[in-house]
C-alpha cells in the first residue's frame, strides 16, 4: 500500500482496540478498489472521547469508527446524528461533513444484511432476545422496524428488560414486546422462535459457557444468531445446532457493518465477491480455517 500526502484516513476508536478486526476490512476494500486510503485503530483514553472526535476532524480524517464504550459518549461531540442512531442512542461510524462529523449506527444495517445473506427473515417472526443491555435494545428496535410478529426479551433482571419492552411498544404503537427473566425460559410457548444472544456471554476467553444450557430451551428455536464474533462458533450456537436449529455467528454482522461505514464514507457500492474477500480476510487475522 503505497502512502503519500494525498492518503485519506480512517480508523476507529476505542479502549480497548487492540483487538480490533476492522483494518482486515477496510484496507482490504480500499487496496481492492485502488482507493487511496488507509484504515488505523485509535486507542482513546478513557475521559477523551471529546477530545478524540474533535481532533479527528482537525486532522482531516474522512471517517471514524467508534467502538465501546464510546458509542453514547461521542453523540455531544457530532455535528448530527441520523435518525437510527439518535433513537437506538448510539453510534459506531462518524462521516465527515463540512464542520463537523455526522454519527451513525451501522450495526443493525450490518445485522440485517448479514440475516439477509443468510436467508433470515424477521418480518412476521417471533422473535427471541437473550439480554437487556445496549445491544439488545438495539436488536429490540430493530426487530420491530422490520416486522417482527412478536418479540420476547429474556434477561437476569426483568426490569431491564420490560423498560426496553415498554419503549419498543411505544415505538411500534401496540403491544409487540413482553419481558420475561430468563429463569421463565420454561414457561415459553412451545412455538419456533428466532433467537438472538445479545449478552457477551460465551465470548472468548470464556468460550465454554452460553446464558441457557437446557437443551429443552434451544428445541424451540429454528434459527439462532450469536452476535459474539470471538470465537466464530460459540457454544450458544452448538446448542442451536445440536437441536436441529440453524446458527450463525457475529462475525458477518462485524463485516457488514464495516462495510456499510465504508460506503458512507467513500461513496462506494462493495459487491458480493468484495465482501467474501473481505470476509476472508477478517477469518484469516482471526485464524479461523
Amino acid at each position: 500500500m503505497k502512502i503519500d500526502g494525498y492518503t485519506r484516513v480512517c480508523g476507529v476508536m476505542g479502549c480497548p482496540v487492540e483487538h480490533t478486526m476492522s483494518p482486515a476490512i477496510h484496507n482490504t476494500l480500499a487496496e481492492s478498489l485502488g482507493e487511496n486510503l488507509v484504515y488505523v485503530p485509535f486507542r482513546v483514553p478513557a475521559g477523551h472521547a471529546g477530545d478524540a472526535v474533535k481532533g479527528a476532524f482537525a486532522l482531516n480524517l474522512l471517517g471514524v469508527n467508534v467502538t465501546v464504550p464510546y458509542k453514547s459518549e461521542v453523540i455531544p461531540f457530532l455535528k448530527e446524528i441520523d435518525s437510527l442512531a439518535e433513537t437506538i442512542g448510539a453510534v459506531n461510524t462518524l462521516v465527515r461533513t463540512e464542520g463537523g462529523f455526522k454519527g451513525y449506527n451501522t450495526d443493525m444495517p450490518g445485522l440485517y444484511r448479514a440475516m439477509c445473506e443468510d436467508g433470515v427473515e424477521i418480518a412476521g417472526e417471533k422473535v427471541l432476545i437473550l439480554g437487556a443491555g445496549g445491544v439488545a435494545r438495539a436488536v429490540a428496535i430493530l426487530a420491530a422496524e422490520k416486522g417482527a410478529g412478536r418479540i420476547v426479551i429474556l434477561n437476569r433482571t426483568q426490569e431491564k428488560a420490560q423498560k426496553i419492552a415498554e419503549e419498543v411498544n411505544l415505538l411500534a404503537g401496540r403491544r409487540l414486546a413482553e419481558a420475561k427473566a430468563l429463569e421463565e425460559y420454561a414457561s415459553l410457548p412451545a412455538e419456533k422462535y428466532l433467537a438472538i444472544q445479545a449478552t457477551n456471554v460465551g465470548m472468548f476467553p470464556k468460550v465454554e459457557k452460553a446464558v441457557i444450557e437446557d437443551a429443552a430451551f434451544y428445541e424451540k428455536i429454528h434459527t439462532g444468531y450469536d452476535l459474539v464474533f470471538n470465537p466464530a462458533r460459540t457454544r450458544f450456537m452448538s446448542l442451536v445446532r445440536e437441536s436441529g436449529g440453524r446458527a450463525f455467528g457475529g462475525l458477518k454482522m462485524l463485516l457488514y457493518q464495516g462495510i456499510i461505514a465504508y460506503e458512507l464514507w467513500t461513496g462506494a457500492e462493495i459487491d458480493s465477491e468484495l465482501a467474501g474477500k473481505a470476509y476472508g480476510e477478517m477469518r484469516k487475522a482471526m485464524k479461523i480455517e
